[in-house]
């Protein structure tokens, strides 16, 4: 009869994810949490009983040890057991039953002979036969305990447990008649499971070797066991570890236990399959989610696949890839891990030989090193051929994941202290290419593999490329020279490129080499300071050997011989006005002819660093605290020019001038300054026009008013100048760059101004008289201001005098269309005196007077273009206005009128009328409505017997809605207004 038993007392722990996280504290769960139908468990002494040890394996099956060794030795049977198992079921069966009727008449007789009575005999054959029945009963109880240690002798007697037979252990059952789910019997076999299972799996810190999940598939079948209970078996083993784990004081010891659980869940899920996922209930039993046991079966399947890809090397072949492949599959990792562990063995296995090659090449003392470094390189490029070859090989989908080019990239070299390693070698394996003075196809190829290896970037790499094929390509060069190929050669053009060709190198960069050895022989040459005609010669020879272009040439000589020449010239500027004397000018002639300089060369070297002075001159006369001490700077400027410019400028160009002593009088000096300067440097482009008109101004009013000298009590003096100011302004406009037409703009300006200042005050009252015209020409005079910009300068001060005055006067209502009429034959500009909103307001009113005038007359001509026109406003625009306002007096008049009917003004009511006509004309209407008709007929009426026209009258009739025989009819009647006097008397009755 079957029972249910619980696996593990009630003091045994359940683990909670304790294989994950080991500091994590496992959960208490109650025993009964899960129970496995069993009938009963006869578990061995397990090797792992002691609370300070872990479980220790047995020895691996197959290694030489014998099963008695695993399984312990044989049993013995005991006397009864003997007995059951020298007998077959059949007889078994048959002597219990003879035993039990046997006894059961012996005690019928025995009774009848003692007791001599039936029911004594009865009772005797009944306690005989019940004691017969006891013997039978224990001797059929044991036979499953027979059968269970006879497999139990079986196996341990076996030589090797894998060699066990099935069908074997199949008869042992069936020789004593029990079953393989008997209780006994099936213990035996959970038990034997039990003790091979702890025998397989290695130590706690020790790696499983890959065989483990074979061989115990293996004996699980040979053994014949189910596959529930063997999961049972390991589900007991894994309490084991759980309990053994709690019950280790030490952090070595827990994690031992740890990684002991988790191969046991890596190896019970290979087992067991996709069955495992119900046969295995990690999750019930111990707290383990399903991605722990993911990450259990990831990391054991990680580390035998490492085991695997250490027999790969360098020389690999096609068959170990396959078995690569096969042993992934099996070990369940999946195909982004294989790839990324393949790819990181390759990256070791190339970093060992990188490695090699970098501590060859920064050894000293190894001869030979070179090309031990170029053959290390080599069979990093020969495996990575290899890989690549591998990859597109038509069975690669056979092979191991991760075949394909090798990157060191997240590798021991993918560094920045590495990365100069890397970049060492790929210039040592540069070198080596180069040696033999061309660069091959194969070794061309080769560096771009060994780039992308390195994980060089394109500019990494062609910057090494290009420092070392430089050298090289000087190497070559010197040679050429020094051999006199070059120099034989019929064109050193084609020699030049025939040499970048085999080097592989850019003619461009070519040519800067080119040009740099040309500047380095410039220098060579200029060591004493002046060019000779051996010099100049030894330049040509070089200059046509390397094919230097003339452009080239005047560059390098304008920066070399220039650098050499600014120095002598800024030597000449620092000695100042005092210290340009002979010396000075015979280095500044020397320098300038003896440096092979162009004219235009020399001058734009001096150009530069006299400038620069007139700058600070032009800073510190900025920086000055009034207009004298501003002059008196620039005052000093032009004696520089004059005294030191003027003489370098000379001296480049090789003219003679009388060279200044330092002890000159003070009147000779003065004179040298009068004298005309050079005018080729100026700071015409370093400073906008106008900062340099507005120095100009500055010296000029200097000149104009003369030197200001303050005294005490706030007090000043004014010191006149003579005309030899106007000489310094003169070389002051030339150092400035100004034109003639610019300095008369200056002028002009200044000149201006002072008009206008006096202007304004003659005409403060904006009218023109013959007196003031007569004082504002003599102003202008003094001024020497030219008679046109005099007049334009009254016409604005008149201009700006009337428009305020007109713009008064329009929003004073007192200016009309007639009176701007006037004003523009007169020659007033309206456009610029009134403002457009003015003129738009103005014409509002005027067309506002046309419609209230009581003539009823109006002008489409003048209205819409006329006036428009003489007011400068937009047509269309005006055109909407005088449509507003017709619209709105249309109705306003006919109110109006009404109105004035009932006051008895005639008069009013006609004029009302003819402005309602002149508001149609404007814009048509249609027939206007009031409420009592009547006084509309006395409207007709009174307008029908003026003097208005035929036309007029005709359309007030069509606009107050009056029939032709109504309009008769009030053409006969006599006046139709009452008199006042008669109102009089109908009030009063």
């Amino acid at each position: 009869m079957n029972t249910t038993l619980p696996l593990s007392s009630s003091k045994s722990p359940l683990l909670f994810s304790s294989f994950t996280h080991p500091n994590h504290t496992p959960s208490l769960l109650p025993p009964n949490f899960i129970r496995i139908p069993l009938t009963r468990f006869r578990l061995s002494k397990l090797r792992c009983s002691a609370p300070d040890q872990t479980p220790t394996p047995g020895p691996e099956p197959g290694s030489g040890i014998k099963s008695s060794e695993l399984f312990g030795g044989p049993r013995e049977l005991s006397g009864l057991q003997s007995l059951a198992a020298s007998l077959s079921p059949p007889v078994r069966i048959a002597s219990s039953v003879l035993l039990v009727a046997a006894a059961s008449a012996a005690g019928f007789g025995l009774g009848s002979k003692i007791g001599g009575s039936r029911n004594v005999a009865i009772g005797a054959a009944v306690a005989l036969g019940a004691a017969g029945g006891a013997a039978a009963y224990s001797l059929n109880s044991c036979v499953p305990e027979v059968a269970a240690t006879n497999l139990h002798n079986y196996v341990a007697q076996c030589d090797d447990p894998l060699s066990l037979n099935k069908d074997e252990i199949l008869a042992i059952a069936n020789k004593y008649g029990v079953s393989k789910q008997d209780e006994s019997f099936n213990a035996e076999l959970c038990d034997l499971y039990l003790s091979f299972l702890l025998s397989v799996l290695p130590a706690g810190n020790e790696d499983l070797k890959g065989t483990e999940v074979e061989t115990i598939v293996k004996f699980k079948n040979a053994l014949g066991i189910d596959d529930p209970d063997a999961a049972n078996m390991h589900i007991e083993l894994a309490r084991r570890f759980v309990r053994q784990r709690l019950e280790t004081g030490d952090r070595e010891g827990d994690i031992e236990q740890r990684r002991a659980f988790q191969k046991l869940v890596y190896v019970s899920t290979l087992v067991f399959g996709e069955a495992s996922a119900f046969l295995l209930p990690w999750k019930r039993v111990f707290k383990v989610t399903d991605s722990q046991v993911e990450v259990a079966v990831r990391d054991n399947a990680q580390r035998l696949y490492a085991q695997r890809l250490k027999s790969i090397s360098r020389d690999l072949d096609m068959k170990q890839l396959v078995d690569l492949r096969e042993a992934q599959l099996s070990y369940r990792l999946s195909d982004e891990l294989a790839e990324e562990m393949f790819k990181e063995h390759t990256r070791k296995l190339v970093e060992e030989c990188i490695s090699r090659a970098v501590d060859i090449l920064k050894s000293r003392n190894r001869a030979g090193g070179a090309i031990e470094v170029v053959n290390e390189l080599n069979r990093v490029l020969a495996f990575n051929d290899k890989l690549v070859s591998l990859r597109n090989h038509p069975d690669a989908g056979n092979f191991a994941r991760g075949i394909g080019p090798i990157s060191l990239v997240d590798g021991e070299f993918d560094s920045d202290r590495r990365i100069d390693d890397l970049k060492l070698l790929y210039k040592a394996y540069i070198t080596d290419s180069l040696s033999s003075g061309r660069m091959e196809d194969s070794k061309l190829a080769a560096l771009n593999q060994l780039k992308n290896i390195f994980g060089l970037g394109k500019r990494e790499a062609e910057s090494i490329m290009m420092d070392v094929t430089s050298k090289v390509y000087r190497k070559l060069l010197s040679q050429a020279f020094s051999s006199g190929n070059l120099d034989a050669a019929e064109s050193k053009a084609n020699y030049l490129q025939n040499m970048c060709d085999q080097l592989r190198f850019d003619p461009e960069k070519a040519s800067e080499i080119h040009a740099e050895i040309y500047r380095q022989k410039l220098q060579q040459c200029l060591a004493d300071g002046e060019l000779s005609e051996e010099d100049v010669k030894a330049l040509l020879r070089v200059r046509v050997m390397l094919c230097v272009p003339q452009k080239i040439v005047e560059a390098a000589h304008a920066d070399i011989c220039g650098s050499l020449f600014e120095k002598v010239v800024k030597d000449a500027i620092a000695s100042g006005v005092d210290g340009y004397d002979a010396d000075v000018k015979e280095n500044v002639r020397k320098a300038a002819h003896g440096l092979r300089l162009t004219r235009e060369a020399a001058m734009s070297i001096a150009s530069k660093a006299v400038r620069r002075i007139f700058i600070n001159y032009i800073k510190q006369a900025r920086a000055a605290g009034s207009r004298t001490e501003s002059a008196k700077i620039l005052k000093k400027m032009i004696a520089f020019n004059t005294l030191v410019v003027t003489e370098l400028v000379a001296d480049i160009k090789g003219e003679s001038t009388d060279t200044l002593r330092k002890s000159r009088p003070t009147k000779e000096l003065e004179a040298k300054i009068g004298k005309p300067g050079q005018t080729e440097i100026t700071v015409k482009d370093d400073l906008p026009e106008r900062e340099r008109a507005d120095l100009y101004k500055t010296y000029l009013l200097y000149c104009i008013t003369g030197e200001v000298t303050k005294i005490p009590f706030g007090a000043q003096i004014t010191t006149k100048k003579d005309n030899t100011e106007y000489l310094y302004l003169n070389q002051l406009g030339d150092i400035l760059g100004l034109t003639r037409k610019e300095i008369v703009e200056v002028h002009r300006g200044m000149a201006e101004q002072a008009f206008r200042q006096q202007a304004e005050v003659i005409l403060a009252d904006g009218q023109l008289t013959k007196a003031r015209m007569e004082q504002l020409d003599e102003v202008q005079k003094q001024v020497g201001l030219p008679p046109e910009y005099a007049q334009k300068v009254r016409e604005n001060i008149i201009n700006s005098k009337m428009a305020s005055a007109i713009e008064t006067a329009i929003g004073q209502g007192r200016l009309s269309i007639k009176q701007i009429r006037e004003l523009k034959e007169a020659g007033v500009n309206i456009d610029n005196m009134i403002a457009v909103s003015l003129r738009e307001n103005l014409f509002k009113k005027s067309v506002d007077e046309i419609f209230s005038s009581g003539t009823g007359e109006f002008d489409d001509e003048e209205v819409y273009e006329k006036i428009p026109a003489d007011l400068k406003i937009n047509p269309e625009k005006a055109k909407g206005v005088v449509h507003e306002l017709a619209r709105s007096r249309l109705a306003n008049s006919l109110v109006q009128a009404v109105a004035l009917l009932r006051q008895r003004n005639r008069s009013g009511v006609v004029s009302t009328l003819n402005d309602l006509l002149a508001c149609d004309k404007a814009v048509t209407a249609e027939p206007l409505s009031w409420e009592v008709p009547e006084e509309l007929a006395d409207l007709f009426a009174i307008y029908a017997k003026s003097d208005a026209a035929p036309e007029k009258i005709s359309r007030l009739q069509y606009l107050l809605g009056i029939s032709d025989s109504a309009a008769a009819s009030l053409r006969e009647m006599d006046d139709r207004l009452p008199s006042s006097s008669a109102e009089a008397e109908e009030f009063v009755f």
